[in-house]
């Protein structure tokens, strides 16, 4: 069903992928760069969302919700498994094979991205203080700009739900001066 979506043809169709890619890179390098410090992960995870979607373009349904939704559903499933491999030799060869393919400009400007979302990541750690799934709502809703109902369907909850979790998150955020940063789109 899904193959007659541009999103269900990224796995066959070069093309198709091409527009995706370059319509959606900048976002998910955004999101990438709210959530980690080095720039060789950013590129090494922006490209493992990209091959995760080419594998599940074919599960995509557009009657769920947005592309760009999807997507970053996609993305925070790779960044957290990212997390949770946590081992250092592993990650380590990432780093030494992903340093050899950015070149002196292209490291520039994602250690450029790096900072400019330095304020991102500070607010992360004041979100550490929420439970995950109200943490994760926050993220994809103020740091992300996704839709309550968007940020719903990536986190597979009812949107009256991600409403609930929304308020209860803000109110326990009040006293934390980078809460004002905090934009809500419904």
């Amino acid at each position: 069903m899904s193959e007659h979506h541009p999103i269900g043809r990224i796995g066959s169709d070069p093309e198709a992928f091409e527009a995706f890619y370059r319509e959606h890179l900048d976002a998910v390098q955004r999101f990438i760069a709210r959530r980690t410090a080095s720039p060789h992960d950013a590129a090494d995870l922006t490209a493992d969302v990209f091959l995760a979607a080419i594998a599940a373009a074919g599960r995509y349904r557009p009657e769920r919700g947005s592309p760009i939704g999807w997507l970053f559903g996609i993305a925070r499933h790779v960044v957290a498994e990212h997390a949770r491999r946590g081992a250092r030799n592993v990650n380590l060869l990432n780093r030494i094979s992903g340093q050899a393919l950015l070149d002196a400009d292209s490291l520039a400007t994602v250690e450029d991205r790096l900072a400019a979302h330095q304020d991102a990541r500070a607010l992360y750690r004041a979100l550490s203080t929420l439970p995950e799934a109200d943490r994760a709502l926050i993220e994809l809703i103020a740091l992300d700009g996704l839709t309550v109902a968007d940020a719903a369907q990536v986190l597979g909850v009812k949107p009256g739900t991600a409403r609930v979790r929304l308020h209860r998150a803000r109110r326990q955020l009040t006293t934390h001066p980078l809460v004002t940063a905090l934009e809500v789109h419904s």
